[in-house]
Formats: structure tokens, sequence, C-alpha cells
């Protein structure tokens, strides 16, 4: 994103909502997967536990990348990192996120919920990702389009 936009209050609050929503889920999924989950797991066919777990794996690791990338957005808020060195590929999202609707329905309504809510997240911190980096037009949208306007007639 471009520099300026590091230092917007509304960028503020949006990565600091989102890290507050990522940690929350995280701490959710870590007390499903670890503990509440376990009486739904031991309810499951043996292959449907082998599903559960490798998509408990998907689901922290998808958060894990998201608070690293929220991580450094607030060093760069906070100017402990600068924002070029935020565009560093060790730093950005790896990939997209991995689509497991298809294994998901397999599983408890809760685990279901966990999986989709992290890919939720993660698409839209991609997003934000994905705008790094990106300049910002020196004139509004709307503006641009008054000018086309005014030249064609």
């Amino acid at each position: 994103m471009h520099a300026a936009h590091h230092d917007s209050a509304v960028y503020r609050r949006l990565i600091d909502a989102l890290y507050v929503e990522a940690m929350v889920l995280a701490d959710d999924a870590r007390s499903y997967f670890d503990d509440g989950g376990r009486g739904d797991r031991e309810a499951l066919d043996p292959i449907t536990r082998v599903t559960f777990s490798c998509e408990s794996l998907k689901v922290t690791t998808r958060l894990m990348h998201v608070i690293a990338w929220l991580l450094t957005q607030r060093a760069v808020l906070s100017g402990e990192l600068s924002p070029s060195a935020a565009l560093d590929p060790a730093r950005r999202l790896i990939g997209p996120a991995e689509e497991s609707a298809m294994a998901a329905t397999s599983l408890p309504e809760k685990a279901q919920r966990l999986v989709d809510t992290s890919i939720d997240l993660y698409r839209r911190v991609a997003r934000l990702d994905a705008a790094q980096g990106m300049t910002v037009p020196e004139e509004s949208p709307a503006r641009q389009m008054f000018q086309r306007l005014a030249m064609a007639f």
C-alpha cells in the first residue's frame, strides 16, 4: 500500500481490528481443536478424523500467516519497520487461502465454521497485502471521469 496509507488513522484502525479478530479466532480454533472438539473428533469415522486433524492444522497455519502479516503492518505503523521493508517477499502472505470447503463439509459444524471463517479472514488480509506497493492516483477516479467527459464534449 502506498506509504501515505500507512499513516492513515483509518488504516491503523483497520489493522488493529483485523489483529484482534485474528487473535480471537486463533484462540477459538486452539480451544476447539485442542480440547473443545475432542468429543466431536472421537465421534467421527477414522478417515474423517484424519480430515479433522488436517483441517485443524490448515486453520492454524492460515491464522499464523495472517497474524504475522498484521504484526508486520503494526511494526510499520509504529515506525519499527519501513514500508518498503514490509514489501519484502518474506513478509508477504504466502499464496491464496487453500480452499477446504469440500473437505470441511464432512466435519462437525463448529469445525466447518472455523475453516470458513479463517479462509474469509485470510482473503480479506490478502487483498490488503496485494494492495501494498500500489500507487494511489493523484486525482480521485471521479475527478478523472469528469475530465474525460469534459474533453468528450
